[in-house]
């Protein structure tokens, strides 16, 4: 495979992207059921926890604190995360809910309500020339208010239709499986943050891998109860349609409030691509916790979809400005060279 992944990414094509739709073939040819579907439901909760151990351990509370003193910055790119999309997200599932059906709809809304994600928003930042290390904070900053605040949106714009119920027991599944690990991994780094830059491989084989095994049972889950069943390639293409509406929505918005509030050209490429990214790796394991087995299939489908059209169009805008970039900082440099 890491032979063949170089040839694939020359070619356009993220060898993730294959990695899951080859996870969702396999759970429709031979979905979990009975006691597989038990023992993979064990596995997915001890993987989870583990997922967020490591965001815990990669975290350097040091570089947050370093950039913590930048709040006009972290503060306009929480308010486009928690905010901002959430108001799309409404909007989106009022128009299209009677024809998405209610666990699509959901679905849409529930991916408006996740934090950024951390690897690709601090990726297309550096290679738009931004602001790298306040991406590096402010997509800290997205995935720790996330563990907390989105579980709490979930559960007002959403738990009144009896599909999220942020009752007791709900409350201590998300702080022994998501916060607990999370807080445990920020004690550890003290021991793990060396073995860790060290195995950045390894950690990110169980980053995916971990992810892989939540959309296997979710889609088994969906298959063995037959919901696939209702989805339509009308829908999908609808759905396909209001994914591009919504990254268009939050790219445009982020970009304009970013230059009304007079940030420099480096801020709003870092406000752009924190701003408008939904995460994947914090929002499966969280529809995991938060949602019934029988429809988080297709409550995850819209997240899954959003995932690769934010990485498509952001490599291109990111390769885009960064090339704009190097071309504006190539007469500066030309100028700045001693004669003689």
């Amino acid at each position: 495979m890491k032979h063949v992944t170089p040839h694939l990414e020359r070619l356009g094509i993220d060898p993730y992207l294959l990695a899951i739709l080859a996870t969702v073939a396999l759970a429709v040819v031979l979905p979990a059921d009975g006691s597989a579907a038990r023992g993979l439901s064990a596995a997915t909760t001890v993987l989870i926890g583990l997922l967020f151990f490591l965001y815990g351990a990669r975290l350097s509370p040091r570089a947050a604190l370093a950039g913590a003193t930048h709040w006009r910055l972290h503060l306009t790119i929480l308010t486009a995360t928690f905010a901002l999309f959430p108001l799309l997200g409404l909007a989106a599932r009022a128009l299209t809910a009677p024809v998405l059906g209610p666990d699509l709809a959901r679905g849409v809304l529930f991916l408006c309500l996740l934090p950024s994600t951390l690897q690709s928003s601090i990726a297309f930042t550096t290679i738009a020339g931004g602001n790298t290390a306040g991406a590096v904070c402010a997509a800290s900053f997205s995935s720790l208010v996330g563990i907390v605040v989105t579980p709490l949106l979930a559960s007002l714009l959403l738990g009144g239709a009896g599909a999220v119920r942020l009752d007791g027991g709900a409350v201590l599944t998300l702080v022994l499986q998501l916060l607990l690990p999370f807080l445990l991994g920020q004690l550890s780094r003290r021991w793990t943050a060396g073995w860790i830059a060290a195995h950045k491989p390894l950690v990110t084989a169980v980053d995916r891998g971990s992810i892989l095994v939540v959309i296997y049972g979710a889609f088994s889950e969906g298959m063995v109860a037959g919901v696939w069943h209702t989805v339509s390639p009308g829908r999908l293409l609808l759905l396909l349609v209001v994914c591009l509406v919504l990254l268009a929505s939050a790219l445009t918005l982020t970009d304009q409030g970013a230059r009304r509030l007079g940030f420099s050209r480096e801020d709003r490429v870092t406000v752009v691509f924190c701003g408008s990214k939904k995460s994947l790796a914090s929002g499966l394991p969280m529809a995991a916790v938060l949602f019934a087995s029988s429809g988080l299939g297709l409550v995850v489908l819209p997240l899954m979809l959003f995932h690769q059209v934010q990485l498509m169009a952001c490599t291109v805008l990111a390769r885009r400005w960064g090339a704009a970039t190097a071309a504006d900082r190539r007469p500066a440099e030309a100028a700045a060279v001693p004669v003689g």
